[in-house]
């Protein structure tokens, strides 16, 4: 029997039942800190369109933004603007930071509504192209997720959503697959994609202020929606997250 996927807060599925297409726009809290070394909280403001339903605020302490980040456990609640109901709440514990290739020690995360689990997402093993599985709050696989490839799929594609001209000035790309597409590489058919946009070269370069689009299945629903919104902020902690920015920057270079 198929999994019944219709998990969520009325908050979340007033938002995202008729909803193609979210924006997630990071902010610039603490850019002072940021300057100084030391990682602000992650704040995010989510639009439909140009209309702002949502905030979305990192909940970690100092301690361990300081010395763990970009790997730090954190929680990061969604929630509806001027209600502050709960659309979703992404959960992520501390795991080794990324790499060209990962056998162990995979980065993952759980996407939870109204106190029931949506899903999670964590990381397969791979070489040079990081890829993802998003699962159901059952188990089942329901998504591959991994950035464009070329290649015969051996490299990520850094030119597939414009041009690499360096960091601040690309578009980061993550592409979203059924889980039973055997064929995800070059230019196989994709259903979703979150993609990380670029803002001014001030801004990027001087703080980790980013813009995600995230673009929904065909028929989603708004389960697995707020799955795809949670992960959209799993990929910025792993890869556009911290003083340097280093695994980011492998994806556009």
């Amino acid at each position: 029997m198929s999994e019944k996927m219709d998990r969520g807060t009325e908050a979340l599925k007033s938002h995202v039942n008729d909803c193609q297409m979210m924006q997630m726009r990071q902010t610039r809290l603490g850019c002072f800190q940021e300057l100084l070394g030391c990682e602000a909280r992650t704040e995010f403001k989510i639009f439909n369109g140009e209309t702002q339903v949502a905030t979305a605020l990192e909940d970690a302490t100092c301690c361990c933004r300081f010395f763990c980040s970009p790997n730090h456990p954190f929680t990061m609640e969604v929630k509806e603007l001027n209600t502050d109901a709960e659309m979703i709440t992404i959960d992520r514990p501390f795991r080794c930071n990324f790499s060209p290739c990962k056998c162990c020690c995979y980065q993952e995360a759980t996407v939870s509504s109204g106190g029931q689990e949506l899903g999670s997402m964590k990381e397969n093993c791979y070489f040079c192209v990081p890829m993802f599985t998003v699962k159901t709050a059952g188990g089942n696989a329901l998504y591959k997720i991994h950035p464009p490839t070329c290649c015969g799929g051996c490299c990520v594609n850094c030119c597939a959503e414009g041009n690499p001209c360096g960091k601040g000035c690309c578009k980061v790309g993550f592409h979203v697959f059924p889980a039973d597409q055997a064929k995800t590489d070059g230019d196989a058919p994709f259903v979703g994609r979150i993609l990380k946009k670029p803002k001014s070269m001030a801004v990027e370069v001087f703080t980790d202020s980013d813009v995600f689009d995230v673009t929904f299945p065909e028929g989603a629903s708004a389960q697995e929606k707020g799955i795809l919104m949670g992960t959209a902020i799993f990929i910025n902690a792993n890869f556009f997250e911290g003083a340097d920015d280093t695994a980011g920057d492998a994806l556009v270079s």
